[in-house]
């Protein structure tokens, strides 16, 4: 049984964590309207997460260096952003919210555990980023986890320059009979 000290505790707390909540509302709703906004598909929130990610997730597929690596990281950019657009706006609504979330510095450190910016973090710290949501006891950042792997490796495994990578020949070609 709660003591009248605790619950006016809890209550100061809650109460913190809810003006809290309401003062970075703000800036999450801005930096979602700002992370995918159709015809922008190279927007620098988008660009950061997505550049940051992406090698992870593709580890031996991706080239390590050199203008194929700033290549391939441009393509998947597009792609993702490409594939973004083609959801309906229900989930592009969500994958906004996604990336705003891990745009933001103070969100992207207390969900994701990456204290440093996208840019700047190392791989491991997004491997272990990437392997706590994927392994994750709530559906929420297994889902977020989901997202992220299908929209970097559909955006990857769709660009016909990393098919030789994997001796994919391409689509078969249809014969009009």
């Amino acid at each position: 049984m709660l003591t009248r000290r605790q619950f006016i505790k809890t209550g100061i707390a809650g109460g913190v964590l809810l003006a809290a909540a309401a003062i970075l509302q703000k800036p999450l709703d801005r930096a979602g309207k700002q992370a995918l906004v159709a015809g922008n598909p190279l927007d620098p929130s988008l660009r950061a997460v997505i550049t940051a990610i992406a090698p992870v997730l593709l580890q031996d597929a991706f080239p390590v260096a050199g203008p194929e690596r700033a290549a391939a990281l441009e393509r998947i950019a597009r792609g993702v952003a490409l594939a973004v657009g083609a959801l309906s706006a229900a989930a592009q609504k969500e994958v906004a919210e996604l990336f705003a979330l891990l745009a933001f510095a103070p969100t992207r450190v207390a969900v994701a555990g990456v204290t440093a910016s996208w840019d700047r973090a190392s791989a491991a710290d997004i491997e272990g980023f990437l392997r706590r949501w994927q392994h994750s006891r709530l559906d929420l950042l297994k889902s977020g986890y989901q997202a992220l792997h299908d929209l970097v490796l559909g955006a990857w495994y769709a660009d016909p320059q990393s098919w030789t990578a994997i001796a994919y020949p391409g689509p078969p070609v249809l014969v009009k009979s």
